[in-house]
């Protein structure tokens, strides 16, 4: 790719030291200012980790199935290995039912009785790329921070050998923030976000408004769910569709 290549965003731990707040100052909600289709993505977002580093991700409601939606490298351990999934002071063990190193794409199950009650979105994917210039949202944890919402735009298309089509955005992406879901304003899912650009040369440089994302047209749910159906003893109506 030319003088560019892509940084994998995962899994990190931050030493950074945080200072204290000092004096007076007034909390803004963290509504204000989002939209109802914003509010309800940023209360799907979860942290996800194994315990040693953390990546981002969203819970999607898939029938009667709760999911979690990431990125392949945040969640690489073997099929069926349990992570942490973080959703405000909320936190429930999920276990990896499908992995795709091709396109970055993993899905997560939430048992019943370990669910996080009233959370995620209804499972809408796109059905064809988002259009350049199409405006998109994301929440995501980048590095130490706490949950953060950001807007943006697709700025183009790019295409890399044996993976396809991959949505450029322009937006902010930083470690930790891989795995995030990304949505268009009709709520619909545009992609996983999984990767930021690097400038090689004359020196080693984070382009951190220059966002890859893996097109969610990249995963098939009823194939991501086939061996967790399999090894359901109650089979969930998602099963049966």
């Amino acid at each position: 790719m030319n003088k560019l290549f892509v940084l994998l965003m995962g899994l990190m731990i931050s030493t950074t030291a945080i200072a204290e707040p000092t004096g007076d100052f007034q909390t803004i909600s963290i509504e204000n200012g989002l939209n109802k289709n914003e509010k309800k993505v940023r209360e799907a977002a979860v942290k996800i980790t194994d315990g040693y580093g953390h990546g981002s991700g969203s819970i999607i409601k898939y029938y009667d199935l709760q999911l979690v939606l990431t990125a392949q490298h945040v969640a690489s351990g073997p099929i069926g290995s349990q992570y942490l999934v973080i959703n405000g002071n909320t936190i429930a063990n999920a276990v990896l039912v499908y992995a795709d190193p091709l396109h970055d794409i993993a899905v997560l199950w939430m048992r019943p009785g370990n669910q996080l009650e009233g959370r995620g979105l209804k499972y809408n994917p796109r059905e064809e790329l988002s259009p350049i210039g199409g405006e998109i949202t994301y929440s995501g944890h980048p590095s130490w921070h706490s949950l953060m919402t950001y807007r943006g735009y697709v700025a183009g298309v790019e295409t890399l050998a044996g993976q396809g089509p991959q949505l450029m955005l322009n937006t902010y992406g930083w470690f930790g923030c891989s795995g995030s879901v990304i949505y268009d304003t009709d709520g619909q899912i545009v992609g996983i976000l999984w990767g930021v650009d690097i400038e090689k040369y004359p020196d080693l440089q984070v382009q951190e408004n220059m966002i890859w994302v893996s097109p969610i047209q990249n995963l098939d749910m009823k194939l991501a769910i086939k061996e967790l159906c399999i090894a359901l003893e109650d089979e969930p109506k998602a099963c049966r569709k």
